[in-house]
């Protein structure tokens, strides 16, 4: 690689991590937007974040002129449909967040996308029968003991942070399966809600409780930047996902639950008992072990790939196979047990 094409690969990454750190600082921050929407109820900002999700990326998508995806998406009913899948569970986890966040449990809220990536690993494998390294077991077990730890101190099972995880947890796995690209995936999902936010939306202002109109310009145009809240961090999400490594970019997804715990610790000012300090600790302890597992192993396994280009530009002389055995390339699958996730 010559000294351009270096500075220019340098420059990529430092324009992937700004759209990384803007992406996931705008997630940590949107805490402080929804309780702007009052009295909007959960129910009504939920509809208006799908009804205008779906009109800021249609304007997107007619920018860029990239529509042929749709064709393609609408004659394979299997992909339709998980992209329907897609839709109703992020409708779940859009309204349970804005609902918890507009009812003070802040804490709580950042405490599922905490636990996402255990619930994800743990639905690895029960869903897809893959294997974990001996520390992703120690991480999980010690996720395990801090949702009992916290259950003790609620009073209860966190059911908004396991409703948060699971939900959020399930829509990654459903968008793996699809394969479409963030503003693409978005575009679909957010027009399959469409017509049922503007019927529930309709439906309010049949009963008179509509908030939109009701309360003045500023309140409507608030409503109405819901789109934008959604789309732009996407948007950023997109930008980071091609530059910067794997993971870099699931370092960087720490920081939005982190910003939301310190909002509704130093700003909502939410309780904090000792319990609940034990069961986060628990936690955090447990995505450590995760986060050093996974640098490790990315480690290892740039040395292995240096190692067999090294080896690749060696001429070696091609062995005879015998009779009854075989020469067997190395190939991804050999090192399976060390990429699984």
């Amino acid at each position: 690689m010559d000294a351009a094409a270096a500075e220019k690969s340098k420059s990529e990454q430092r324009i992937g991590l700004l759209n990384g750190f803007a992406a996931y600082g705008m997630w940590g921050l949107v805490p402080l937007f929804w309780p702007l929407l009052k009295p909007a109820g959960a129910g009504e900002i939920l509809a208006h974040r799908m009804a205008w999700s779906l009109v800021v990326v249609g304007i997107a998508l007619l920018l860029v002129r990239r529509w042929a995806w749709a064709g393609e998406l609408i004659r394979q009913p299997r992909k339709l449909g998980l992209v329907t899948i897609a839709a109703a569970v992020i409708t779940i986890n859009w309204g349970v967040y804005i609902w918890a966040v507009n009812s003070g449990h802040v804490v709580e809220a950042s405490l599922g996308y905490f636990i996402n990536p255990l619930v994800t690993i743990a639905m690895g494998v029960l869903l897809l029968g893959e294997r974990l390294r001996t520390v992703q077991w120690v991480a999980v077990a010690v996720g395990l003991a801090a949702v009992l730890v916290l259950a003790f101190g609620y009073g209860q099972p966190p059911w908004i942070s396991l409703c948060l995880a699971f939900s959020f947890a399930t829509y990654g796995l459903v968008k793996k399966k699809v394969g479409l690209s963030g503003l693409e995936s978005l575009t679909a999902e957010t027009a399959i809600q469409f017509l049922p936010a503007v019927g529930f939306l309709v439906w309010l202002g049949a009963r008179g409780d509509a908030t939109f109109g009701a309360e003045g310009f500023g309140h409507a145009a608030l409503l109405a930047a819901t789109g934008l809240v959604t789309a732009i961090p996407l948007v950023c999400f997109g930008a980071a996902a091609i530059r910067v490594p794997l993971a870099t970019l699931g370092m960087l997804q720490y920081l939005a639950p982190v910003f939301q715990f310190l909002l509704g610790i130093l700003y909502f000012h939410e309780a904090m008992p000792p319990e609940r300090w034990a069961g986060f600790g628990l936690v955090w302890l447990a995505l450590t072990l995760l986060t050093w597992d996974a640098l490790r192993t990315a480690r290892r396994n740039a040395v292995r790939l240096a190692a067999a280009r090294q080896n690749s530009a060696v001429p070696v002389p091609v062995p005879v196979p015998v009779a009854g055995r075989g020469t067997e390339p190395m190939t991804p699958a050999a090192g399976r047990e060390e990429s699984a996730v």
